[in-house]
């Protein structure tokens, strides 16, 4: 009994334990099939590394953590090491690199970790998830919705570089997001 009030204590204190499992809602998109995904939050600042903690990609958010971390140190190899298809996001990376110059291309992602930034949300859908972060603009400039997609494959994230029905829906539920549809 005593565990049973304890436990229900701690979650009510803790809201966001809760949102980890998520919300199932659905998206229609018009001409399409209705899309079912599942909402999660995370806490404001669970965007943030903790220095003490060695990250592994066990969860969307820590390989996205891991990702940018490679990538906001220039670390092109690793970065595309995490990718479902490595050797074409390298190509991209250090295609994007070249396009806006080493230090650039360090700052873009080093964003990620910024205190204005945030996580928005997490969508699921099976195996796959969708990464929906606000990034602040510099000196006034609007901030702007960015999505990382990542799927799920023998117990790690990777980034999702495939395309697939799920993917697809995943950016269906982004475009939606980002024009104000969803809460």
């Amino acid at each position: 009994m005593r565990l049973t009030l304890l436990v229900a204590a701690l979650l009510a204190a803790a809201p966001g334990l809760r949102a980890q499992d998520g919300e199932v809602r659905t998206l229609q998109v018009e001409g399409e099939a209705r899309i079912e995904y599942r909402l999660r939050t995370h806490p404001a600042d669970a965007h943030v590394i903790a220095l003490a903690v060695a990250l592994a990609p066990d969860t969307a958010l820590n390989a996205a953590k891991l990702l940018n971390l490679h990538l906001s140190a220039g670390n092109l190899e690793e970065a595309a090491a995490l990718s479902t298809s490595p050797k074409r996001r390298f190509e991209v990376l250090q295609d994007y690199r070249q396009s806006v110059g080493a230090e650039e291309f360090k700052r873009v992602f080093a964003q990620y970790f910024d205190l204005a930034n945030r996580l928005l949300a997490e969508v699921v859908i099976d195996r796959h998830r969708l990464l929906i972060w606000e990034l602040r603009g510099a000196a006034g400039a609007p901030s702007h919705l960015a999505g990382q997609y990542f799927i799920e494959v023998d117990g790690k994230y990777l980034l999702n570089d495939v395309p697939s029905p799920a993917r697809s829906q995943l950016r269906r539920v982004l475009e939606a997001y980002r024009a104000g549809k969803l809460p």
